[in-house]
Formats: structure tokens, sequence, C-alpha cells
């Protein structure tokens, strides 16, 4: 069930007495499509989560914390200017459409007192959210401006006329009386046919009042139906194929399953969007940083392409020095100015080989310029060799940067942007952000089944603190054997092998391997791990470990995840 109308009437039902009369004491904009509005009311804070993400745009409360960007955008500047301080007067949906309006009463730069609407507009790549005065309609401003060429519709830029966008006629079922309803049934017999006049239902919707009307075509049934949107709970189930989907109220005429009910659906709808909306942000605040890794990639593959011919040129490179011994030997039958020669090898039974000559040179020089190209890529053979494992080790580096994002959450963005420019493949932040101090907080936690506890770095830098200054020397140390993933410390010095397989298992996970069905992880106790002077960060070397197979479950995994 995707934020249809029912849904929005259904979750305003608790966000109105929760929010009305609240005053708005903070705003910002962490990322570009999403806002967030926190209400004190009656010395508690609440923070309003609205998301215009063109895949599950949303509206809830949210517990998450979620870091303000160093620099705000000009959109929520707009924000701070008309609405911080003011007072949330009233929460209107229009009709049962996707639209939401919030009403503020504040005073502008004269003391005057002045009705702004923040009209919040759910609707698929559509999505908005737009500031415009009550009293003439004018947008003030808006999270997304739209050119007249992209919308035909309305005019969505600055100082243009707030109008709704087209919606779809229907009927509004909690309006809806008992001689209505028994005069439509008349004119609509057909149940399928009857459940596409009622607005707000999105396709699970329309199934699930279908079945009502089909077990019992009568008003109560109908009011059976609606009036579990007056009660909201966070119902999640599984579809056949084991898609996650979020409800208000528990379907019985839907294929799904019921994976867990929550009589709070603002924290479900949290519990819900957490790892889309962790993996969204983390796409938007690490866009740019990803493209780096992702040129460094495809020009260290590249680079690594042209050693190894030129590794297989030199180590083939035989062919010359026999060439030039064929020459000195036949200098007789070679003529300046010749192109080319045939001569006996005696190296194959004195078949003939052909020999390219430079016209330019005499045949002593010619001879002279095989052995030296022999020569000379002998000694190149050190060299590349060298040049093929420091190209290794900065691809791995990259893949190991580029694993770290798919791990990250939001705020660890900051600690790869930061690793980044210290290794110089970024410029320095020029603002005043002071580094964040590593410290336990951040690090991944899980709880084994035994009670053990688990750290997980999730980049270099956590891997780095993780191995060297928080784990004690006899606790466990594991990481996947040969491919770049995260430091992962299971804090004890004596393990069950049930404690070394879950352990394993989380450390699969956190790895680029996390969707094999084979991987190897070492394992071995801290004081054996260690970092080699100059080395990258998050680069070891540890001797004396063992190996272990597992497969990593992502639900097995997540489960023992302590928040």
């Amino acid at each position: 069930m995707a934020f249809d109308g029912l849904f929005i009437h259904s979750l305003l039902t608790d966000l109105t007495p929760t929010l009305l009369e609240g005053r708005l004491s903070k705003i910002y904009q962490p990322f570009s499509n999403d806002l967030v509005l926190v209400f004190r009311k009656n010395r508690k804070n609440y923070s309003l989560l609205i998301s215009v993400n063109a895949q599950y745009p949303r509206i809830y409360l949210t517990n998450q914390s979620i870091s303000n960007p160093d620099k705000a955008p000009t959109f929520v500047m707009v924000l701070r200017k008309y609405l911080e301080g003011s007072v949330l007067q009233s929460i209107d949906q229009i009709g049962l459409d996707r639209i939401i309006n919030f009403h503020f009463s504040n005073r502008n730069e004269l003391g005057d007192q002045v009705q702004l609407v923040l009209s919040v507009e759910l609707m698929g790549r559509h999505s908005n959210v737009i500031l415009y005065d009550q009293q003439d309609n004018h947008i003030i401003d808006l999270i997304k401006r739209i050119n007249p060429d992209e919308n035909r519709a309305r005019m969505l830029l600055p100082k243009a006329k707030y109008e709704l966008p087209p919606l779809n006629p229907g009927i509004n079922a909690f309006k809806l009386t008992k001689d209505v309803f028994d005069t439509l049934v008349k004119e609509t017999p057909d149940v399928s046919e009857l459940v596409k006049k009622f607005s707000g239902l999105d396709r699970d919707d329309r199934l699930e009042l279908m079945g009502y009307l089909e077990d019992d075509l009568s008003f109560e049934s109908l009011q059976a139906f609606f009036g579990q949107f007056s009660r909201p709970k966070g119902v999640t189930l599984l579809t056949p194929n084991n898609k996650r989907k979020i409800f208000t109220y528990l379907p019985y005429h839907l294929d799904l399953q019921k994976e867990s009910v929550d009589p709070d659906i603002n924290h479900a709808l949290d519990e819900f969007y957490e790892y889309q909306a962790n993996r969204d942000w983390v796409k938007q605040k690490s866009a740019a940083i990803e493209k780096v890794v992702k040129n460094e990639q495809k020009k260290l593959s590249k680079k690594l392409i042209k050693l190894k011919n030129q590794l297989d040129q030199a180590e083939n490179s035989e062919g010359y020095r026999i060439r030039g011994e064929i020459l000195n030997a036949n200098l007789y039958s070679v003529k300046s100015g010749m192109k080319e020669v045939k001569l006996p090898n005696y190296y194959d039974n004195n078949n003939l080989i052909t020999i390219k000559l430079d016209q330019a040179l005499s045949p002593t020089r010619n001879a002279q310029k095989y052995f030296n190209k022999y020569k000379k890529l002998r000694n190149s053979i050190k060299h590349v060799n060298e040049q093929i494992q420091i190209t290794k080790v900065n691809l791995d580096y990259f893949d190991s940067i580029q694993t770290a994002i798919d791990n990250a959450d939001p705020e660890d963005i900051d600690q790869i942007k930061d690793e980044l420019a210290s290794q110089g493949y970024i410029h320095k932040q020029t603002n005043n952000r002071r580094n964040k101090k590593i410290t336990e907080k951040v690090i991944n936690k899980f709880r084994l089944t035994s009670g053990k506890i688990v750290l997980v770095g999730k980049n270099n830098y956590q891997n780095d603190w993780l191995t060297f200054k928080k784990a004690n020397k006899n606790d466990y140390w594991f990481h996947v054997k040969n491919i770049p993933g995260s430091h992962v410390i299971l804090t004890s010095d004596d393990p069950t092998d049930q404690d070394i397989v879950e352990a394993a298992e989380i450390a699969a996970y956190f790895s680029k391997a996390k969707m094999s069905a084979h991987v190897q992880v070492d394992y071995v106790i801290d004081k054996r791990v260690k970092k080699p002077n100059g080395a990258k960060p998050g680069f070891v070397i540890y001797t004396g470990q063992n190996s272990i197979e597992v497969t990593p479950n992502k639900e097995n995994v997540l489960a023992k995840k302590i928040n």
C-alpha cells in the first residue's frame, strides 16, 4: 500500500492531535528531497519528516537522528524566515487526495499577523512542498521549482499564484450517506465498477474493498472497511515474492502474509522506511565521491591491463635476442638498405626466420638494436611487476571505499570524504566543519546468540580505529579473505564455535561478497594484526589465521543489530 489518500487520512488522525498548536522551532533540509520540521509542544519535540522522493514520497514523525547540513539550501532559508517560531493552527487534507496543508500563524517584519500554508503534495514524481500566502495565494517558494515547459497544467515558481494540481473526481466515502450508497448500488451493481467510483484508494485498497462488498454488499460493510482508517496502526505484510508492504489496517482479502503489527503508525513507518531512506540519503550525499571512486577504478583497471600486456611482452622477449644472434652470425648475408632478410634459425632446426631490418642502419647496428630491445624488456620485468602490485593495491583500496559507501549511514560519508581528501584524491573541505572523533557510538554493534558483542567498522578510518585502538589484544578479529570488507571485532578471548560462525557471517555481509553463497572469512586474535608503515587507511597484514566458509544472510545478520 502506498501513501494514497486513505493512508494519509488515516495517518492524519494520529498526526493532527500530536502536532496541533505546536510551535515550529527548527527547520532543516538534510537532503535535496527531504525536510525535517521540529515542533515543540508540551515540553516535547516532535520531528516531522517530509520526503518528496519520486519513488517513495512520505510523511511521518521520525525518531531518526538526521544530521543538519553545514550549508542550508535556499528553500530552507526561506522557510526559516517565514515559518520558524510560528504556531501550527490546523492540518487538512484536500478531500481524499494526496495533498496535506499545514496552516501556520506568524508575524511578519512589521508585526502584522500573517497566515501561511505549507502544502505537501505526495504525488510520485510530481511530489512537492510549496509555501504560499493564504491571503493572496501567491507562492513564496517551493522545494522543486518547475519550469513552465515541464508542467503546463500550472505554474510552479515563486510569485506565481498557487493552484491545485489536476485531481481525479471521486466519492468521499467518509461523507457518504446510506441513501446515496443504495442509489449507487442500483446504478452500478457490478462491485468492481462500484469501487472505482470512490476516491483515495490505491490498487490494494480497491481489491480489499471489493472483498468486503462481495462478502456483503451493504452500507454497513462499506462503513466497516472505511472505519478502520480512523484507528490507524502499522501493519507490515509480505507479498508472495517477499516484498514488504505497510498498511494502516489488517487486510483479509489480499494474498499477503502478516509480518508485524505496531500500534504506533509513525514508529512503524520510521522502521519500514529506515533502510530505503538511508540508502537514498547515502546515494545523494556520496554522489560526488562515488564519481571519483568509479573514475579511479576505471583508470586503474585500464592501467592494469596495459601493464599486464607489457609484462607479457617482456617475458616473451627471447625472440629479440634470437634475432640479434642470428643477424650477428650471418652478417655476410645481410646487405645495407635491406627491409628484411630470411636466415636459417639454428634454434629451430634451421627453418627460415624472417627478420625485419631498419634500412638506415648497418647489419651490425640492426643486430645491436634487437639486443638493446631484448635487454630493455628484460630489465623492465621487475619494474612492471612492481607497478602491477601498486596498481592492484590501489584498485583494492578503491574497492574498499566503494564497499564502505555501500555499508555507510549518511553521517559516515563525511569520514569517507575526509579520507579521500587526506589521500589527495579530492580537494579538502574549505568549511569550518570539525572532523568528528570516532567513538563506539558510530560503530555498528551486534549481539550474538550467546550475548557476546560484535563491533563492525563502516569505513577505513573506523576499521583502523576499531582494530588498533578499540579492540583488546586478545579479542578476535574477522575479515573476508582477499576481498574488501569491514574489520569485525568479536569482543571475547574465548569464543564458541557458534560465536565464530555468527561473527564470520557478519563479516561476510559487510563486505564486497555480501551477495555470494560461499564466502571465505579469516579470523585471528587482534594482536596478530599489523599495519605496515605508510599503508593506506584500512590496509593490514596478519599471520596465524584460521578460515571458515559461511553464507551471509541479511535477515539473520540485521536481526542481531543493536540500535
